[in-house]
């Protein structure tokens, strides 16, 4: 079997989608191994190292077992493998609505076109800005999202100054801002957002409110 058939998988699980436009929906989570960032709220860090090979067909069949048709393809960074890319196509050619969250630091370009994109540019507070790859912005379509995961004001006026110079409202179908969950105040952050009138969307992590993953 060739490497290009198989993911090195964290994990894969059925929950409710905490996160973007699908917030509130059931979905089925493919979580894959490493990730080239660190940033400092990170709560995913048991994602960095390890997982097991699976090949294509076992991760078909295990996802089909759920009976959910909304898959999410998540890590770690996902686009660290370059198996994800096909594995995306085939679950698009298999009728699947998928999601790929990717924290835009990799080159989204080559992800097929009917995937939706979730692209989560990394803010100060994360100590990753420097990683974001910003030419990924020409490669957005009016399909994907946009997330910024906010620690505090200094992160917040970043990620406004930064939509509004590279003209990212608009350019997606959804803008979210998201607070560093137990650190900056939902109902603060939700203050800022109606004092600038934003056009975005607050994201509130639904899924650590219901006490899942």
């Amino acid at each position: 079997m060739t490497e290009t058939t198989q993911l090195r998988l964290t994990e894969i699980f059925y929950s409710i989608q905490g996160e973007s436009a699908a917030a509130g929906r059931p979905c089925v989570f493919v979580r894959l191994s490493r990730c080239n960032l660190r940033c400092t709220w990170c709560d995913t860090t048991y994602s960095f190292k390890g997982g097991d090979q699976s090949s294509f067909d076992a991760v078909l069949e295990e996802i089909a077992g759920y009976g959910c048709n909304l898959v999410e393809i998540t890590g770690g960074e996902p686009l660290l493998q370059e198996a994800v890319l096909p594995f995306m196509t085939r679950l698009c050619d298999e009728g699947y609505e998928v999601l790929i969250e990717t924290s835009g630091s990799l080159d989204i370009s080559p992800i097929d076109d009917r995937v939706c994109v979730i692209m989560d540019f990394k803010a100060p507070g994360s100590g990753m800005v420097d990683k974001n790859l910003w030419s990924n912005v020409d490669a957005l379509q009016s399909k994907d999202e946009l997330k910024f995961v906010l620690l505090d004001r200094a992160d917040f006026d970043w990620a406004v100054e930064t939509c509004r110079e590279r003209e990212l409202f608009g350019r997606v179908k959804d803008v979210h801002f998201s607070p560093v969950h137990g650190v900056l105040d939902p109902s603060l952050l939700a203050e800022w957002i109606l004092e600038e009138k934003l056009p975005v969307r607050l994201n509130l992590q639904v899924h650590k409110f219901l006490g899942v993953e």
